[in-house]
């Protein structure tokens, strides 16, 4: 097929792709700096894995991305059977599932995306935060403060002191002197209701600022992925660097305190089951983050080059990940501790640049403020890699008739524009959950990360299903055969982590809420596929298997894909009801 520029080679049209589809404008580069957002992750969720994990969280995330590196072997190569799809490993899994069913086929796209997608209201949520902290904060007083002596001093409030001791007295002057101090923007409601129990929604500042960032987000990205891929290099060399300095740093200057790694036993103390629960769980969601630099294959038709530029995105993010995934985490817990791990501004997110100042700039203000400064960028580069991949797995699942037509457009520019409003406008609704409170934020987490380890099976399980069936198309980068075993494999280790960790994040039922979510994808596959195109996949859907119309080729794997089906369900049931967590 010939390579161009700014337009698809002629006879290559999508139905509904009015602008030419996207355009080959980037290389290995511009996707490695796209999915350099993927360390920002750990950022988000650092605070919960210690909560969770406890002692043994340097080493969670530590085993999670070199999982993350192996699984990203078989992406790799089944990303480079497709040199005309975007959309990611989902879209390049989904085409091995069609043979032996059409509804496993589009769960694969459809739960890619919705594990995906919530990165946008969850890293705004946080970036609001930080911006509110900048503009508006909340003052801090002391019991040696003078506004709180005054109110200790006062007779007005001598009743409700009367009979308190001393430390409950000032602790009660410093909620009442804090209260009357905070800025009205902090405590600005327009909304607050419950939403069937599950969490309480706000909607105040930190709704409107996270949704302003979405919106220059998608500012950014109208103009295609050439600029998106620019603007990312310039903020990700802002935050690699200086997470390199916080992962190195506190080692050499005397921050790290050797014995918060030890012992190595779960936050109950015991390796029984209870003490195993935690532990799986923890590596349930560390998954969410150290496993995403898979979005590097996200812009396989947007490669000037797909058949190198494939493979090296994804080692080169992988490599990446691996190194400030383990020094960070590393560093964070050995200068802070369990107990400053769990301290509520690092379990939001909002007091890790204050944390980082302290390792690397001793407490200085002006390194504090840099380094908030470094914690928004950061948050941003998470926001726009993530609205990069998924609005393309949208995109590609409109084009190949998973997902309604509209999805398959793309602007002037090459942008997926549809899908994009379409992430927006989704994220705008989970944005409202994730600004109330820890509990909505953590489920949002567990559930979209319960859709997330159902696609990571999906595709690891491809890799061989594509070797079977499909033995003769040329693969760029052929995965050895003993890898291609042990991440299927790991596959089946990711749904057990899925039955034993969703209960321990956020709700006891997200496992079953994940479910339920991934089950949508029935009659929105269904429309598209029964009503908008009377049973019929589009023509060019296989085309890179060698593949026409409705010609989907021979099952030669037989029953083994449904045995994998079956054995995947099995292993999830026994580790959601063999694996509790300590009364």
């Amino acid at each position: 097929m010939q390579e161009v520029v700014d337009r698809k080679p002629e006879g290559d049209a999508f139905p509904g792709d009015e602008f030419g589809g996207l355009h080959r404008t980037i290389d290995w580069k511009g996707a490695f700096w796209i999915a350099s957002g993927v360390p920002a992750l750990v950022l988000i969720s650092i605070g919960g894995m210690g909560a969770t994990a406890g002692k043994l969280a340097f080493l969670v995330w530590s085993i999670s991305v070199v999982i993350g590196l192996f699984q990203a072997y078989s992406y790799a190569e089944i990303a480079g059977l497709f040199k005309n799809k975007s959309g990611g490993a989902a879209v390049y899994g989904s085409a091995a599932w069609l043979r032996y069913s059409k509804f496993i086929a589009p769960l694969s796209v459809w739960c890619n995306w919705y594990a995906w997608t919530p990165v946008l209201s969850l890293g705004c949520a946080i970036a609001a935060g930080y911006i509110l902290n900048a503009v508006a904060p909340i003052p801090v007083f002391g019991p040696e403060s003078p506004e709180v002596v005054a109110w200790l001093k006062s007779a007005a409030n001598a009743a409700a002191i009367d009979g308190k001791s001393a430390e409950e007295a000032a602790k009660l002057a410093i909620a009442a002197v804090t209260q009357a101090a905070t800025p009205a923007l902090r405590t600005m409601t327009l909304a607050s209701f419950s939403f069937f129990g599950l969490a309480n929604i706000e909607i105040g500042p930190t709704f409107f600022i996270g949704a302003a960032l979405m919106l220059i987000t998608f500012a950014i990205q109208h103009r295609g992925i050439l600029g998106t891929a620019r603007v990312q290099t310039v903020i990700g060399l802002f935050v690699v660097v200086p997470m390199l300095i916080v992962g190195i740093v506190p080692f050499f200057n005397g921050g790290v305190n050797y014995a918060n790694y030890t012992p190595l036993v779960p936050p109950n103390g015991e390796w029984n089951n209870g003490g195993w629960t935690y532990f799986l769980g923890a590596l349930f969601i560390a998954g969410w983050s150290t496993y995403a630099f898979e979005t590097a294959v996200c812009y396989t038709r947007e490669f000037k080059n797909p058949a190198s530029d494939t493979k090296k995105s994804i080692i080169a993010a992988g490599i990446l990940c691996v190194v400030l995934y383990t020094l960070v985490a590393a560093a964070f817990q050995g200068y802070l501790g369990l107990e400053g791990m769990t301290q509520p501004g690092i379990v939001d997110g909002t007091g890790v640049a204050a944390a980082m100042g302290n390792m690397v700039g001793g407490g200085s203000k002006i390194v504090t403020h840099l380094l908030e400064m470094m914690m928004i960028l950061a948050l941003i580069l998470a926001i726009q890699m993530a609205m990069a991949g998924s609005s393309r797995t949208l995109y590609q699942g409109g084009v190949d008739g998973w997902l309604p037509k509209y999805l398959a457009h793309t602007n002037e520019h090459g942008a997926p524009t549809r899908a994009m409003w379409t992430d927006l406008i989704f994220n705008l609704g989970l944005l409202t959950f994730a600004a109330s409170d820890a509990t909505a934020y953590y489920l949002i987490l567990s559930i979209s990360n319960v859709g997330y380890m159902i696609f990571i099976f999906l595709n690891l399980q491809s890799t061989w299903i594509h070797r079977i069936d499909s033995p003769h198309i040329p693969r760029p980068y052929r995965t050895p055969n003993w890898l291609v075993g042990v991440n299927a494999g790991l596959g089946f280790f990711n749904l057990f982590l899925m039955g034993v960790g969703a209960k321990v994040w956020g709700n006891p039922n997200a496992l079953w809420y994940g479910l339920m979510f991934g089950l949508l994808i029935i009659p929105v596959f269904v429309f598209r596929h029964y009503v908008q195109d009377k049973g019929r996949f589009p023509d060019h859907m296989l085309i890179d298997l060698d593949l026409k119309s409705q010609d989907l080729g021979e099952r030669r794997a037989g029953i083994l894909p449904y045995l994998a089906l079956a054995a995947g369900a099995a292993i999830t049931l026994f580790g959601h009801f063999y694996f509790q967590l300590p009364s």
